[in-house]
């Protein structure tokens, strides 16, 4: 998933190092920690990947979590892991 659609507009989302710094300053976890039960991790995970691509590509992007969580459907966060999934046993195939 590159892109996540927010009230009917799309902001890239992607995992990037940022994501990942964001994260353990705003959770204290590393990412590697994130549990699939854990809805407040995965969200915010995925509000890191957006703040950080959005960032990187100079789109601005100026929801709070809590707004973010506000306006981010179920769906968006299942296709957001399956992709990320997915990714992983690309890689594994691939090494």
């Amino acid at each position: 998933m590159n892109k996540i659609s927010i009230k009917g507009i799309e902001y890239p989302c992607r995992v990037t190092m940022g994501a990942m710094v964001r994260f353990k300053r705003e959770s204290g976890k590393d990412v590697s920690r994130i549990k699939e039960d854990e809805i407040t991790d995965l969200v915010l995970f995925i509000w890191c990947c957006v703040v950080s691509a959005c960032s990187a590509d100079d789109v601005p992007f100026d929801y709070s979590f809590d707004r973010f969580a506000d306006c981010l459907e179920p769906e968006s966060v299942k296709d957001f892991y399956q992709v990320m999934e997915s990714e992983k046993k690309t890689e594994a195939v691939r090494a």
